[in-house]
């Protein structure tokens, strides 16, 4: 084999192994930006929007974290009711109507009075003028949002309103106006 012949050969394998390596990466790429995704779910599958929840309380933590943050509370006061239909997919219905809150105490079990509100992203929270500061441990607010589903003392936050009267949008997946 002459010299000209042997570096035309290993310049193909070279190039060969390139690709390979390109096609890799590209793969390994497209698995890592999918398993946020996965881990992701939807607020539906979660949180009912016809149920509301207002609840009043003093804030044990802000949790800054993705894909959402969280607040958690305990709670002095619960008020919940049932909402109209909301958003651009509600279909209008003429029964449907939004019913007063109905408020209580949580109950002597002291795990009814620990609550935890799902919020935006800390990017999405940023853009609505958050910071890992605008709550601390003590703050008495108000949340309001959607119950989960299944009956816990989770919900999705649509606002919360701290004791001063200032208002913050919690940057909910949910798609309906605050």
């Amino acid at each position: 084999m002459n010299h000209q012949a042997h570096v035309n050969g290993t310049r193909r394998a070279i190039r060969g192994v390139m690709k390979i390596g390109a096609l890799a990466s590209i793969a390994a790429a497209a698995v890592a930006a999918s398993l946020p995704l996965a881990a992701h779910h939807s607020f539906s599958a979660e949180f009912d929007a016809s149920k509301e929840i207002k609840a009043t309380g003093a804030v044990t933590c802000l949790d800054w974290q993705n894909p959402h943050g969280w607040i958690h509370l305990t709670v002095t006061e619960i008020c919940e009711r049932t909402a109209a239909p909301r958003g651009p997919n509600a279909a209008p219905d003429a029964a449907a109507v939004e019913q007063e809150w109905a408020c209580r105490a949580p109950g002597s079990n002291e795990q009814e009075a620990d609550w935890a509100f799902e919020l935006g992203s800390p990017n999405g929270l940023m853009r609505q003028g958050w910071t890992r500061n605008s709550l601390k441990q003590g703050d008495v607010v108000t949340v309001l949002g959607s119950r989960a589903r299944d009956g816990s003392t989770n919900s999705n936050a649509r606002s919360v309103t701290t004791a001063d009267g200032k208002r913050l949008f919690a940057g909910s997946s949910q798609n309906a106006a605050p």
